[in-house]
């Protein structure tokens, strides 16, 4: 019997780990996860819970801020590819917590880097680079060729963490490859993220246990596509014979606005009955657009996003629906 590939997972409690996960398993890999203890344990694997894969995944104790711990876990599991997900990816709380941002998010990225060439240099790597990175955008459309100007401490701290992955692939000849993911979602997106909230709040309003949706910036648009889309991407990454940095997006770009018009329409309501703005939730330095190239995926990777945002928005408002009728919560 031939033995499962192995692959590690940071983030695995994530939106991202979670489909990832499921991907992974279904491919037949046994899938490692690095799991950050928390004073919510209980309900830590939600997301896993919700895609019904929580019992297949092995979980290690660990940090990306702790370099040993690292070594520990990658000598232990020796996995064939692993997928750094992990960060403290919410831009507003980089505001309020940029050190912790830079460890993580930033710096955790290097120690795994770091353990990878230690431990398992033969390991593919795939980190997770973001959109954010192009901040006040330099082109109308981003691609991999696009320059980079941050407009947060999470925007700045994924750039070091790209850079340094870009670094240890060239300088110790790792296979380690960036995926420039622009903003996906799902029902698993977590509640503090504007589409989440958006679509948690239309849900809300249908039945009756709100009356009003508080929002920020409506005019600031987004290239948005579905998590369980581009973790295809990711993986498809890892199989190449040569690495590389990828954009991965859907080459459309909605506003919030009309993002919420979507949501709204998926119950029968109008928006402009319910959306309210606050200036307490606009950021300090906001990205106005961004909109992604994915050409070099498609031709390359030959991966193309499959979930229209209309199909997106639907199936986050529903999963709402059903959570806020059943009790559940994520």
């Amino acid at each position: 019997m031939t033995q499962s590939k192995r692959a590690l997972v940071t983030g695995v409690t994530g939106q991202d780990g979670a489909y990832l996960s499921q991907f992974l398993l279904n491919k037949g890999y046994e899938v490692h996860g690095l799991l950050r203890r928390s004073a919510s344990a209980e309900v830590v694997d939600a997301r896993l819970k919700w895609l019904g894969v929580a019992a297949d995944i092995v979980l290690h104790d660990g940090n990306l801020t702790d370099l040993s711990g690292l070594l520990r876990i990658l000598e232990a599991v020796q996995p064939a590819e692993v997928y750094n997900l992990a960060a403290q990816s919410f831009v507003k709380s980089s505001w309020q917590q940029p050190l912790l941002t830079g460890a993580v998010t930033g710096l955790g990225a290097a120690n795994m880097l770091e353990a990878i060439r230690i431990a398992c240099p033969q390991t593919c790597y795939y980190q997770a680079s973001s959109s954010e990175m192009f901040g006040l955008v330099q082109e109308p459309r981003q691609s991999e060729k696009t320059p980079f100007y941050p407009r947060s401490p999470y925007a700045a701290a994924k750039l070091y963490a790209h850079w340094m992955t870009v670094n240890y692939r060239e300088s110790f000849g790792l296979h380690a490859s960036s995926g420039i993911l622009f903003n996906h979602e799902s029902p698993l997106r977590g509640i503090e993220f504007v589409t989440r909230k958006i679509t948690d709040g239309v849900a809300r309003i249908k039945l009756g246990l709100e009356n009003k949706l508080v929002l920020g910036n409506l005019d600031v648009k987004r290239d948005w596509g579905h998590a369980r889309d581009y973790v295809e991407a990711m993986w498809l990454m890892l199989q190449q014979d040569v690495p590389d940095d990828y954009v991965v997006a859907t080459g459309r770009t909605v506003s919030v606005r009309e993002f919420c018009e979507l949501a709204f329409a998926q119950v029968g309501l109008n928006m402009n009955d319910y959306v309210v703005t606050d200036p307490r939730y606009m950021r300090p330095a906001e990205v106005d657009v961004l909109l992604g190239d994915p050409g070099k995926a498609k031709e390359r990777l030959g991966w193309v996003a499959k979930t229209s945002l209309e199909e997106l928005v639907a199936e986050m408002v529903d999963a709402d629906l059903k959570r806020l009728k059943t009790q559940q919560h994520l």
